[in-house]
């Protein structure tokens, strides 16, 4: 599907961050290309097209975050503090998080 030997850049699933008048852009740049079943591809293409680049976070926890079960620090408001996006957590642990925040 496609004819590159790589993927573009891309910002990896869960979350991004960006200004207003580059979601203008990147919405009538999507209306220019075929659809791409992989929606984080997607974007990255048509960050191509306008000739942006996703740069990462510290704060955007794709892949989950390292917690040591018997630390305090994981009860800590400021553990969570500079983190945006977080994955890999049960339902539980998102609760428990958002009571701490």
């Amino acid at each position: 599907l496609y004819n590159k030997n790589s993927y573009p850049p891309y910002a990896g699933g869960g979350g991004f961050i960006m200004d207003g008048p580059l979601a203008k852009r990147l919405h009538k740049t999507s209306e220019t290309l075929e659809l791409y079943p992989i929606d984080d591809v997607f974007l990255g293409m048509c960050l191509e097209v306008l000739k942006v680049s996703p740069v990462g976070h510290k704060g955007f926890k794709t892949f989950g975050i390292v917690k040591n079960k018997n630390s305090k620090m994981n009860k800590e408001p400021c553990f969570f503090r500079s983190m945006l996006v977080v994955h890999k957590l049960l339902p539980p642990e998102l609760l428990q998080m958002w009571d701490l925040v």
